[in-house]
């Protein structure tokens, strides 16, 4: 049976003991608080960033506000197609800076035109203000490439790891087969696709794997602040277009969220979307956000994910 990566398993065996001490003295999460520390992990741990020749912060107008977006342009003399790239952190956490060594890297692995998006975050802005943002940056995405003058090509992928993930998936969800998008591809990186929360492995790999249930469960709890529906939130349970673009689904073998992925998969499989599924058996959570503790999985899915969207060039 696989066990957890020697790397991670030394840092949760000197995690868990502090995450107990809190739990011991009561000490309740706070929104600042699971900020800093995705913040303070990924600058920990995510310490070597490519140098790109163009990256510069925009902005997209919406009827809520002006929604940040950082473009990352590894070759500007050549057009290329274009992703969209939304981060994790439970719809409460993260942002485009936290995240920047991390779409530094898609970009410059991928070749692909990448577009990072600072969505609200819960609990100032509950549901669904986040996929509001993210679904008024994908409809005006071309307007905002033809305003800034970037070269691309008319193809577009969506991306996103952990509640990033929910999001690509629901704006592929409501956006596929939009003609004028041309919204081909989807990369999910150890998703949350099931707000119910109900799969063995939230419980089985709910504590002590760094992403725990009770954490998940406060989250949707911040996030759904009005008693809407979860399950018919959830990318999971909404039905499956015919025009779904093919998808790639990365999961971690010790992550609460890792059921639902394959569930999601296998659905979309069922529907007749091409999709490929990958998991690394020996990851946890966030994997990507602790990359120098597993460098070669980092460095394998960066590939994976290059590899999957340039799957058409590679055929000519």
């Amino acid at each position: 049976m696989t066990d957890v990566h020697p790397n991670l398993r030394a840092w949760l065996d000197q995690l868990n003991p502090l995450v107990a001490d809190q739990k011991a003295r009561g000490v309740e999460a706070t929104p600042r608080m699971v900020r800093d520390s995705l913040a303070g992990i990924t600058a920990t741990f995510v310490t070597r960033s490519p140098e790109l020749p163009a990256v510069t912060d925009v902005q997209v107008n919406s009827a809520d506000g002006d929604i940040p977006v950082r473009l990352y342009d590894p070759t500007p003399d050549k057009a290329k197609p274009v992703m969209l790239f939304f981060h994790g952190g439970g719809h409460m956490a993260g942002s485009v800076q936290v995240y920047d060594p991390i779409a530094r890297k898609l970009a410059a692995t991928s070749g692909w035109l990448v577009l990072s998006v600072d969505y609200r975050l819960a609990p100032e802005t509950p549901y669904p203000g986040g996929l509001n943002d993210c679904l008024a940056v994908t409809r005006q995405v071309w307007q905002l490439l033809e305003q800034e003058g970037v070269g691309f090509e008319r193809r577009l992928a969506l991306t996103g790891d952990s509640g990033g993930g929910t999001y690509a998936a629901t704006v592929s969800r409501l956006l596929a087969g939009d003609p004028d998008l041309n919204l081909t591809d989807q990369v999910l990186i150890y998703p949350s696709l099931d707000y119910t929360m109900d799969h063995p492995s939230i419980t089985g790999h709910g504590e002590g794997y760094l992403l725990e249930e009770t954490r998940i469960r406060w989250y949707f709890d911040h996030y759904f602040a009005n008693g809407e529906d979860r399950r018919a939130a959830s990318p999971l349970h909404m039905p499956v277009p015919e025009a779904m673009p093919e998808t790639l689904m990365i999961t971690a073998g010790f992550c609460p969220l890792h059921d639902e992925g394959v569930a999601y998969t296998r659905k979309l499989e069922s529907a007749g979307v091409r999709c490929q599924l990958k998991d690394y058996s020996d990851m946890i959570h966030a994997y990507l956000n602790l990359e120098d503790l597993v460098p070669e999985a980092c460095e394998q899915t960066y590939r994976e994910i290059a590899g999957f969207l340039n799957r058409a060039a590679a055929l000519q």
